[in-house]
């Protein structure tokens, strides 16, 4: 009975070591566990490019093994978080094999983090990702005509402003196809936040850097997924941004889920998590309804 005990109790200080530490150093460990506890998932990198000169400029292109060329598959391009101080692509292998199964490329963007990131810098390279993404993806079986894309918290910052504030795409002329944001901040103006002062009040950013100011009706659809536990991005900012979006008769859909925290959402792509909840649903269905393409009807001749 007592080797029973200690047993159990070395399960648990194992597994609350284990959420610890999934919380601390969250996706280099996510990567890990996903990867031994839900394998490959019939994912492969097929490239690993870059878009500029600075080392955080990268990109990771995913899609599912043995692929046929047979017809392109929309891509679904995601950005991580990190405060913009930290943060890597390439622990986040486990976010391609959650999608690339479902029938995408995906490509994880990488971008300038800390005192070299500072506003407007991350948004500069995430929309200099997405272009390079679109002239890449046809060489790896992706369209570029349906990019989706994606970000957890300053990810999710970053691809939201990049979509709604049109100077960013203007000169490419590339419309996402649809953008989903995980626990993303979108009405932090005026900063009173260490990271969101050092990435953008230490530059003088303002109100234009909000996109919730930047609102409006041809903004492509938008999935904004957001934990009702979050205290450190809390969940009013997707509901703002929601209401925002509405207001302007864009389309929008909102999931919020009682009892996840900030980056619940995420851990909710890796496994083992990944079996017992909807996150990654939600997104495939998402993913695949704004990338439809609709094949017009031909009316039968005699």
């Amino acid at each position: 009975m007592k080797a029973a005990i200690v047993l159990l109790a070395l399960v648990l200080v194992a597994g609350a070591g284990l959420w610890l530490a999934v919380r601390n150093n969250g996706p280099a460990v996510l990567d890990t566990l996903d990867r031994v506890t839900g394998g490959a998932r019939g994912v492969e990198l097929v490239a690993k490019a870059r878009y500029g000169t600075h080392p955080a400029q990268k990109l990771r292109i995913y899609r599912p093994d043995g692929y046929d060329d047979s017809q392109p598959l929309p891509v679904l391009l995601f950005v991580h978080g990190g405060s913009w101080s930290w943060g890597d692509p390439d622990d986040y292998n486990f976010v391609a094999r959650a999608f690339a199964p479902a029938g995408f490329v995906v490509v994880l963007a990488g971008y300038r983090l800390g005192e070299d990131g500072r506003y407007p810098a991350m948004l500069e390279d995430t929309a200099a990702a997405i272009v390079e993404t679109a002239r890449l993806a046809p060489e790896f079986g992706g369209d570029s005509a349906r990019i989706v894309l994606a970000g957890h918290s300053a990810g999710a910052y970053d691809v939201v402003q990049v979509a709604l504030e049109e100077r960013w795409l203007a000169a490419s002329g590339l419309q996402p196809a649809g953008v989903i944001g995980l626990s993303g901040p979108y009405d932090f103006y005026p900063f009173d936040k260490p990271s969101s002062e050092a990435a953008f009040g230490s530059v003088g950013a303002g109100a234009e850097s909000q996109p919730i100011n930047h609102a409006r009706a041809d903004a492509p659809p938008m999935l904004l997924i957001h934990g009702e536990d979050d205290a450190l991005v809390k969940p009013r900012n997707s509901r703002a941004l929601a209401a925002a979006l509405g207001d302007a008769g864009a389309p929008v859909e909102t999931k919020f889920y009682p009892g996840f925290d900030h980056n619940a959402p995420l851990i909710s792509l890796a496994s083992p998590w990944r079996r017992s909840r909807d996150v990654d649903d939600a997104m495939i269905a998402f993913a695949r309804r704004v990338t439809t393409v609709s094949v017009p009807v031909q009316q039968a001749t005699d």
